[in-house]
């Protein structure tokens, strides 16, 4: 897969940088090479990311936090990074920030949790002493995509900054375009705040509501 491609070499790339090259000649993938592929089922992609060591995260990681919930819903989220209590239940979305995600759910589209699919762009929960390079996110970003592939959802909510930013490649304040509906490939994204911001920014809860209510509006089309 042409994303885990990409991820392989810049690790390699960076690797480099670190150690004060500024020019390389190192092989890269050639097009004649067996490609790499990730598997085709959810179940088998979480295997393959619980064995993954693309970057530094992995070392400090106490269990890989995939994806979750429905592959046949019309609706997808997707958060930045695990935090610590889900690092160690390798779920995603645990705590007070997932229980108000539950309730966004519930309340506001009248969907269970197990009905939509929950992921982040990171795996991996990193430390607050860790600073997140760009390979860091290339590496998980070939199993984002492969996620959307097969889940196929038609709206994509993403929440905070970082996944709206990777998933789309524009790096707009999230307050200038919170709620705004843009179309990538086959489906929608609408970036919102993340649930864990809204526990220190409370009065942003309004703001989310009205995003979500755009996002159930989408659903019925």
């Amino acid at each position: 897969m042409k994303n885990l491609q990409n991820a392989l070499q810049l690790k390699q790339l960076y690797q480099l940088k670190s150690l004060g090259y500024h020019y390389t000649n190192a092989q890269l993938f050639a097009q004649e090479d067996e490609p790499l592929e990730l598997p085709n089922t959810l179940v088998d992609l979480k295997k393959q990311a619980q064995n993954c060591h693309l970057c530094f995260l992995s070392k400090g990681r106490n269990r890989v936090v995939f994806g979750e919930g429905s592959q046949n819903t019309k609706v997808m989220f997707i958060g930045d990074a695990p935090i610590e209590i889900e690092d160690r239940a390798g779920e995603p979305f645990l705590g007070r920030g997932g229980e108000m995600l539950t309730l966004m759910i519930e309340k506001v589209l009248g969907l269970s949790r197990e009905e939509v699919y929950i992921t982040n762009l990171l795996k991996c929960h990193p430390s607050s002493t860790q600073v997140l390079h760009e390979s860091t996110m290339h590496s998980c970003k070939a199993y984002l995509f492969k996620e959307i592939e097969l889940v196929q959802p038609q709206v994509i909510v993403t929440l905070g900054e970082m996944p709206y930013h990777y998933l789309t490649n524009d790096t707009t304040a999230l307050k200038e375009i919170r709620g705004m509906v843009s179309k990538r490939g086959g489906y929608m994204v609408v970036p919102t705040y993340h649930p864990n911001f809204l526990l220190k920014n409370p009065s942003l809860k309004k703001e989310v509501f009205l995003d979500l209510q755009k996002v159930k509006g989408l659903l019925l089309l």
